[in-house]
C-alpha cells in the first residue's frame, strides 16, 4: 500500500503549486472571486449541506482549497486531508488571502490520527475523482466512518463509474472493461494541461477504478446509512452520467437513543 501511496504523492507533489497558480489564478484573485459568491463556489455541492456555521467539516483529498476556503468563508470549521504539500501551500495562500482560517493535514488519508481525529466531524465531503486514488475502497471507507461523530454526514461525490467504459470526461484516463479490476498508472489529472515536455517527465499515478455495486456496497459494509444517491451528467455531454454524489450517515449508538 505505501508504495502507491508515495507514488501518487511525488505525482500531486509535480508542479502542482505552479499548476494552480496557472489554472485557478493566483490565490489573492480567486479569493476575490469566492468572496463575491461563497455559496456559488462550491457550486452544486451547496445542496448538500443543511447549513455551515460552525459545523466541522473535514474535506478528504481537498487539493488546493478550492471548496474548503468557500466552507470557511461561509462559517464551517474545514480540516483538509491531503497528501500534497504543494497543494497545502496554495490552499493556506488562498485562505489567507480570503481571510479565513483552515486546517491542512498533509498526510496519507487511510492514516489519518484516528485518536486525534476519531468522531471528530460532522460531515466529511469530497468531491472531483477521489476514489480512483485508493486501492482498498473498504479501507477509506472505514477511516470516513471513523472520522465522523455519530449522527454525521458523508458527502462523497465523485467520477461515475460510466466513465471506466470511455472517456467520457475528457481527462485522458483509458477506456476498459466496466467490471475490470485492474490497478494501473495514468497520468495525473492536471497532466493535459501543460506542455509534451513537462508532460512527458510527470510522475504517474496508480489507479484502482470501481463500478457502483462497489461503491455503493463498500459504504453499506462500513457501517453508514445511506441517504441519497444522485447522478449527474458529464460536462461534455449531459446525455450521459460523469459524476455521483452519494449521501450517508454515520449511525447513532442505541446507547446514545436512551
Amino acid at each position: 500500500m505505501e508504495d502507491y501511496i508515495a507514488q501518487n504523492k511525488e505525482a500531486w507533489e509535480y508542479n502542482a503549486y505552479e499548476f494552480w497558480i496557472r489554472e485557478a489564478g493566483t490565490p489573492a484573485k480567486r479569493a476575490e472571486k469566492i468572496l463575491q459568491n461563497p455559496v456559488g463556489g462550491l457550486k452544486k455541492y451547496a445542496a448538500y449541506f443543511d447549513s455551515y456555521q460552525g459545523v466541522r467539516i473535514a474535506n478528504i483529498c481537498g487539493s488546493c482549497g478550492k471548496k474548503a476556503v468557500p466552507l470557511a468563508a461561509l462559517g464551517a470549521l474545514v480540516t483538509v486531508f491531503d497528501i500534497s504539500e504543494d497543494n497545502r501551500r496554495y490552499a493556506l495562500e488562498l485562505a489567507d488571502a480570503a481571510g479565513v482560517l483552515i486546517d491542512y493535514e498533509v498526510c496519507n488519508v487511510l492514516e489519518i490520527d484516528r485518536k486525534r481525529f476519531g468522531d471528530a466531524f460532522d460531515v466529511v465531503f469530497m468531491e472531483g475523482g477521489i476514489l480512483h486514488y485508493f486501492h482498498d475502497i473498504d479501507a477509506f471507507m472505514d477511516m470516513m466512518h471513523i472520522l465522523l461523530k455519530p449522527g454525521g454526514i458523508m458527502i462523497c461525490s465523485d467520477f461515475h463509474p460510466f466513465t471506466k467504459i470511455a472517456d467520457l470526461l475528457e481527462t485522458g484516463s483509458p477506456a476498459m472493461s466496466y467490471f475490470s479490476q485492474e490497478v494501473f498508472e495514468g497520468e495525473m489529472a492536471h497532466a493535459r494541461f501543460f506542455e509534451k515536455e513537462i508532460r512527458e517527465k510527470m510522475p504517474k499515478c496508480s489507479y484502482r477504478k470501481y463500478t457502483l455495486s462497489e461503491i455503493i456496497n463498500s459504504v453499506i459494509r462500513s457501517g453508514f446509512s445511506l441517504k441519497r444517491f444522485d447522478e449527474h451528467p458529464a460536462w461534455t455531454d449531459e446525455r450521459v452520467p460523469g459524476e455521483f454524489t452519494i449521501v450517508a450517515m454515520k449511525k447513532v449508538r442505541e446507547d446514545m437513543r436512551k
